[in-house]
C-alpha cells in the first residue's frame, strides 16, 4: 500500500511539472486569425522580414499591443544610443533576472558575437556580478541593478551613465531594460517553449 501511495505521489508531481511546462498561448491556426491579427502579422513581416516567433506569438492575442511592442523593439534593439554589445548586455541581465530561457537562447550568442566577454556571460548566467566588466558595462550594470533593488538610481550612477551615453542613453538603457522585461513577463506567463533543439541556458536562481 505504501508503495502505491509513493508511486501516486510521483505521478502527481510529474503531471504538475508537465502542466507547468505547457504552452498556454501556442501559435493560432491560420483559419482562426482575425482581420486585425492578420494585419499585425503582415506589419511584422514587412518590418522584420521574418515570421512572428517567441513573445510575439502570445502577443498576437492583442494585435495592437503586438504592433506597438514590435515598433518599440525595432528602435530599442537596432537604433538606440547603445551599441549592440551594450544593448545585448542589458538584455542578458533581464533574461537572467526573469530566468527567461527563450530570451537567453536568442540573445546569448548575439551578445558574444557583439563582444560581451565569455566570462561576463557566464557570470550573468550564474546570477553573479561579473568581475571584469568594461567601464561602460559596469555603469549599465549599476543602473539596472539599482533600479531593480531600490526602484531608484543614485546620483553617482546617474552621472556615470550620462557621462558615457548622454541623457538619451539613460532613457534608451532604461527602455531596453523595461521592454525586455515586458517580453520576459509575456513569455513566462504564456510558458512559451524554447525553439526546437534548444536547451535551457539558465537554471533558477535562489531568491
Amino acid at each position: 500500500m505504501r508503495e502505491i501511495v509513493i508511486v501516486a505521489i510521483f505521478v502527481c508531481i510529474g503531471l504538475a511539472s508537465a502542466a507547468e511546462a505547457q504552452d498556454r498561448m501556442p501559435p493560432i491556426a491560420a483559419d482562426k486569425l482575425s482581420e486585425a491579427q492578420n494585419a499585425a502579422i503582415e506589419a511584422f513581416k514587412a518590418a522584420r522580414s521574418v515570421d512572428i516567433s517567441g513573445p510575439f506569438v502570445p502577443l498576437l492575442r492583442s494585435p495592437e499591443a503586438m504592433n506597438r511592442a514590435r515598433a518599440m523593439g525595432d528602435y530599442l534593439r537596432y537604433r538606440s544610443a547603445l551599441p549592440p554589445r551594450l544593448s545585448e548586455f542589458v538584455i542578458l541581465l533581464v533574461a537572467r533576472q526573469w530566468t527567461q530561457n527563450y530570451e537567453w537562447s536568442a540573445h546569448e550568442p548575439i551578445a558574444r558575437q557583439a563582444g560581451v566577454a565569455a566570462a561576463t556571460v557566464a557570470a550573468i548566467a550564474e546570477g553573479r556580478r561579473p568581475e571584469q566588466m568594461t567601464k561602460d558595462e559596469e555603469a549599465l550594470y549599476a543602473l539596472v541593478d539599482e533600479l531593480r533593488r531600490n526602484q531608484s538610481v543614485s546620483d553617482a550612477t546617474y552621472a556615470r551613465v550620462v557621462d558615457l551615453f548622454g541623457e538619451r542613453g539613460v532613457i534608451d538603457a532604461i527602455g531596453i531594460d523595461g521592454y525586455y522585461t515586458m517580453l520576459a513577463m509575456v513569455l513566462n506567463t504564456a510558458r512559451t517553449p524554447l525553439p526546437a533543439g534548444a536547451t535551457p541556458g539558465l537554471a533558477p536562481v535562489p531568491r
